[in-house]
């Protein structure tokens, strides 16, 4: 796929991986259009890439329907959707905020299937193609991780039953998945007192965070190609074929870090959504809450 005039709708595109696969692809000529919340931010993305934004909350399906029509009214339908929007959480299960748990999962999965469901029919009618951004959080699920790799989990799952289920109709599927990025959400749950030293003290390139620049270079290779998967690092694609042994490998690092770290969770009120994107889906949930009781 020549990228260059196609319609790229970009979900979580304030900042991050999502700003910076948006500013790439706009340097090769496509048009873009930022769907998130962070307004002002999204808006100044927009304008460094010459493109328009639609400030919306991917869990409300009204906001979604709104925007999607909004960008096919401006730019006359939609070739590629790259589903990225998505948010992260401190905590163990047990001590975790019910709250912070469950907007994990709404973003990161359920968002991800009304982005797909609500411009799925202009990807039909353009024969175009869908990214759906899962992680390596979907393959190896490290403790303090559970609502991330659960719903990183789903979307992969999601994405390869889209994929079977639309290839006929002349739409491509991608699963992207990333391990450690430096975006204000991995750099802000560094921060975090507990899960900072945890995710910092992971051995070798389990630790390693990545430049947000790796992700917008292989984000757009895998567009150009309709790739059936974006690993970045590379090694993440060799890590899927033995996937089958990382819970041993995991179970066998948690017994040294875990049982600490539980205790000082449980003793105190650490967790919470984490970074910028995360207030702000927080900050959304609530409106809709008060709203609601109204």
């Amino acid at each position: 796929m020549d990228v260059a005039g196609k319609v790229v709708l970009i979900t979580g595109a304030a900042r991050g991986i999502g700003a910076e696969v948006a500013r790439r692809l706009a340097a090769k000529g496509a048009r873009v259009a930022l769907v998130g919340l962070e307004g002002d931010q999204l808006r100044q993305v927009a304008e460094q890439c010459g493109g328009r934004a639609w400030e919306a909350d991917v869990t409300d399906w009204e906001a979604l329907e709104t925007a999607v029509a909004g960008v096919v009214e401006h730019f006359g339908g939609i070739d590629v959707v790259v589903a990225n929007a998505g948010i992260a959480a401190t905590g163990f299960i047990r001590s975790m905020d019910p709250a912070a748990f469950e907007r994990v999962i709404e973003v990161n999965l359920l968002g991800v299937w009304r982005t797909v469901r609500t411009a799925l029919p202009h990807l039909i009618a353009s024969r175009g193609y869908c990214l759906v951004v899962s992680s390596l959080a979907a393959i190896v699920h490290i403790p303090g991780n559970a609502a991330y790799s659960a719903a990183k989990a789903g979307c992969e799952a999601f994405a390869d039953s889209l994929r079977a289920e639309v290839r006929h109709l002349g739409v491509d599927v991608g699963v992207a998945y990333f391990s450690w990025i430096a975006t204000d959400m991995v750099n802000s749950a560094d921060q975090h007192p507990v899960f900072g030293p945890m995710r910092s003290g992971m051995p070798g390139l389990a630790g390693k965070k990545y430049p947000v620049s790796d992700v917008g270079k292989a984000v757009v290779r895998g567009i150009e190609k309709r790739a059936k998967a974006v690993h970045v690092p590379g090694w993440v694609g060799g890590l899927k074929i033995f996937r089958a042994f990382t819970p041993k490998v995991v179970d066998q690092q948690a017994a040294r870090q875990v049982p600490a770290a539980d205790r000082e969770m449980a003793a105190k009120d650490l967790s919470g959504l984490v970074g910028p994107g995360g207030q702000a889906a927080g900050t959304r949930k609530q409106a809709q809450g008060t709203r609601k009781k109204r």
